[in-house]
């Protein structure tokens, strides 16, 4: 009599924990809701111009749905990677800007200027202002529609920079490949020509930094941060940097390109 009302108890305790299982994926799906709200301003590279203040930055929505880039990359990462990795970014930057003095937040009025003063700020605004910029950026370089050819005047000026489309693909998985442990890979808008390069951990080629390092307009980036794509490839970065080829958003691409 004992063992079948402990046999009942536990399949009734199982019965609660799976129907809580299936309410909480179905409020991760709500919670993870994408609308098609651009992430960037439209009209030029200055992202972020609202003041720089504690507390004024928020997650961006995607502008699709977690599972919309599967098979190439898949839902769980999307998830984590937007949903943790850059919430913790956002988090962090603004806890940051709380420490910082007033007069040179009073200074600052967007991301981009915070960037052309790096040497200003320390390691704690520097890794989490990137780390926003950048996945913001990378998030729109993204679409369920993407991959094929570039188009236009970008299209143009890849095969005059580069010799070939398979060329310009080349050359930045080698970027993609060489960057040793975190970091970007992109591609910028440098004295008027196209360059590829790849920056460490969170920094980017806006960041006016000590040394040479990678400098120019982001015109498209490859986040090769493990996060990125270790649910699906585990440590096989090169399969992650041939599912982005199927993925990339050439559209947002030229318009930064000609912005």
């Amino acid at each position: 009599m004992e063992n079948n009302t402990s046999r009942r108890s536990f399949l009734k305790q199982t019965a609660i924990l799976s129907t809580g299982t299936l309410i909480g994926s179905s409020l991760l799906q709500d919670a993870f809701a994408n609308t098609t709200q651009p992430l960037l301003e439209e009209t030029g590279s200055d992202i972020f111009t609202n003041s720089i203040e504690e507390g004024t930055f928020v997650l961006p929505k995607l502008p699709y749905s977690t599972d919309a880039l599967e098979p190439h990359i898949d839902k769980a990462t999307m998830e984590i990677h937007h949903g943790k990795h850059h919430q913790a970014y956002v988090t962090n930057l603004n806890k940051a800007i709380g420490t910082l003095d007033k007069k040179l937040v009073e200074s600052s009025s967007s991301l981009e200027t915070i960037f052309k003063k790096m040497s200003q700020f320390p390691d704690s605004i520097r890794n989490n202002a990137g780390g926003h910029y950048n996945h913001t950026l990378f998030w729109e370089l993204l679409s369920p529609n993407g991959g094929g050819l570039p188009k236009g005047k970008l299209a143009q000026a890849i095969t005059s920079s580069f010799g070939s489309f398979d060329e310009f693909k080349k050359q930045f998985a080698d970027a993609s490949m060489k960057r040793f442990g975190s970091g970007w890979a992109w591609l910028v808008v440098k004295d008027g020509q196209l360059v590829i390069g790849s920056t460490a951990n969170q920094d980017n080629p806006l960041m006016r930094l000590k040394g040479k390092g990678l400098k120019g307009k982001p015109v498209m980036a490859l986040d090769v941060w493990e996060h990125a794509y270790y649910f699906k490839n585990q440590n096989r970065r090169a399969d992650y940097i041939n599912s982005f080829w199927n993925v990339i958003n050439w559209e947002k691409a030229e318009q930064l390109f000609n912005s």
